[in-house]
């Protein structure tokens, strides 16, 4: 019961801490909008919104996809994966998964790829490692094995099936297209409104 108890407080402070930390990521990419009001009040000059803008772009665009990731060291069991993040150790219950999809994120290194596991608890972890791929499909095989008992299944993408071998490869060519649309989308919105506010 006390070892209960303190494995759902630990869950509960992981996500608490992952998402004030995910707050301040958002925030940052606020600045530019923060810098041009104090622009247009003669306390900053013109051009901060850019300069701002560029150093929160780069920020963001590095911290967002590292805050889920796995990094060493990792600790795997029957029942649970755990890894250090940068927002601090998280550990997802692969017996009560509650979703799984893949997030593909481009840079000048190429595409990267990581799993985003969801757990029942609110818990997520980013998965890249080989050994950790293969645990969480174990993992979703007995959940989508048991399923057929009346268990509820996680909520794996097709994209994710692909990524852990349980689907044909093809499905990972629209999910990387649709992915890059996005994400230069987005980029190109954000950096046309900062331009605009270091222009007024």
């Amino acid at each position: 019961m006390g070892t209960t108890t303190i494995g759902c407080a630990e869950r509960a402070r992981a996500v608490v801490r992952a998402r004030r930390v995910s707050g301040l990521v958002a925030a940052l990419l606020l600045l530019p909008f923060g810098g041009y009001a104090l622009a247009v009040a003669g306390m900053l000059p013109e051009g901060t919104p850019v300069a701002l803008g560029l150093l929160s772009l780069i920020g963001g665009s590095v911290l967002l996809p590292a805050l889920r990731e796995e990094q060493a060291p990792f600790r795997h069991s029957s029942s649970h994966l755990t890894a250090r993040t940068l927002t601090g150790e998280r550990s997802v219950d692969l017996d009560r998964l509650a979703t799984v999809r893949l997030v593909t994120t481009f840079s000048y290194g190429g595409a990267h790829r990581l799993l985003l596991v969801r757990d029942v608890h609110g818990v997520r972890l980013g998965v890249t490692t080989g050994r950790s791929l293969k645990k969480l499909r174990r993992a979703v095989e007995k959940a989508e094995a048991n399923a057929a008992r009346g268990v509820p299944a996680p909520r794996v993408s097709r994209a994710a099936r692909v990524r852990l071998g349980l689907a044909p490869g093809q499905g990972l060519v629209g999910h990387t297209i649709v992915a890059f649309l996005l994400e230069t989308v987005s980029v190109t919105l954000y950096m046309i409104a900062v331009l605009r506010l270091g222009g007024q």
